[in-house]
């Protein structure tokens, strides 16, 4: 029986197959072989259509052993961080007032049919004495859970990050904890299946250098040599072409505010979809071998320090 999966737009599936080395004949015994092995997972409480396990073996390059490794880390952190991943109801007030601030956004335009996509991320746009960076974070792992399940350009192609630090305050920078990003860079760089291909840093504050540092250090080497810091818009319309920016950006895509209306629309439409995902994770007293740790998965034991900005 041919696999259960949304049909790529021809240019996605030339991509998939020339980069991602995707082919069609051996799909079906792959999806299968990640079923198979997951029956074996006692501790695992996972997805196993077709669409879910599909994306991990393209976000992994079709790597049955990798594909199964970065299934585990994504179920294990979903249990492992339920301040940013359990009870995320959009129809909840405080979290579609965070939500209608538009702090992490997914840009509606791509640099072509095969481009990847475009996340801009604005710190200031929410205010630190109101709202704490794991709520903003909640609302981030909510879009990526959506384009995860729904975006083919993002799962084939990947995702550029665009982090604009225009006005960012020490009340900002304070929320950062060495904690903090290191469970966001272990969500993102390991757990994801969506492949990351750049990260760009424009308006920097001044002695902002020792937070870059600290993302830089639990970053792999090849994320590393993906991190760009602009001066202008101009440098960073060399990276990504201007229109597809929005408009207060230069660009042609949509103001910010259509944008984040855009997004509050498709969240709360998918209340019923974050709600199925509380069911999915890892019971590590069922795991064969040693449960995993907070240590084990982010080196740290909860009682790391607070980044210190002078």
């Amino acid at each position: 029986m041919a696999p259960s999966i949304r049909p790529l737009t021809p240019e996605l599936q030339e991509k998939a197959e020339k980069e991602l080395g995707e082919n069609a004949a051996r799909l079906e015994e792959d999806l299968q072989a990640l079923k198979e092995w997951l029956k074996k997972q006692p501790h695992i409480k996972a997805r196993t259509d077709d669409q879910s396990l599909v994306t991990f073996l393209r976000g992994c390059k079709f790597s049955l052993q990798r594909a199964k490794e970065k299934i585990d880390l994504y179920y294990t952190m979903r249990s492992a961080l339920p301040e940013f991943i359990r009870n995320r109801d959009p129809n909840d007030a405080r979290t579609l007032e965070v939500m209608k601030l538009g702090v992490g956004l997914i840009l509606p335009m791509t640099d072509g049919a095969t481009g990847p996509r475009i996340s801009l991320v604005r710190p200031a746009a929410y205010d630190p004495s109101k709202f704490s960076i794991v709520e903003v974070l909640r609302v981030s792992t909510m879009m990526q859970d959506y384009m995860i399940r729904n975006d083919d350009n993002m799962i084939v192609s990947g995702n550029i990050a665009l982090l604009d630090l225009a006005n960012v305050t020490l009340s900002h920078l304070t929320q950062m904890s060495p904690s903090i990003v290191k469970k966001m860079t272990s969500l993102g760089q390991d757990a994801s299946p969506l492949r990351q291909k750049g990260l760009h840093y424009i308006n920097l504050p001044s002695g902002i250098d020792q937070l870059l540092n600290l993302f830089r250090s639990f970053m792999n080497e090849k994320n590393r040599s993906r991190l760009y810091t602009h001066s202008s818009l101009e440098s960073l319309y060399k990276h990504i072409p201007q229109k597809l920016l929005p408009k207060e950006y230069g660009g042609d895509g949509g103001t910010l505010q259509e944008i984040t209306n855009m997004w509050v629309e498709r969240m709360t439409k998918s209340a019923t979809y974050f709600k199925e995902e509380d069911n999915y994770g890892t019971d590590e007293s069922k795991r064969i071998g040693k449960p995993k740790t907070s240590e084990d998965l982010f080196g740290i034991d909860g009682s790391f320090r607070k980044l210190n900005i002078d």
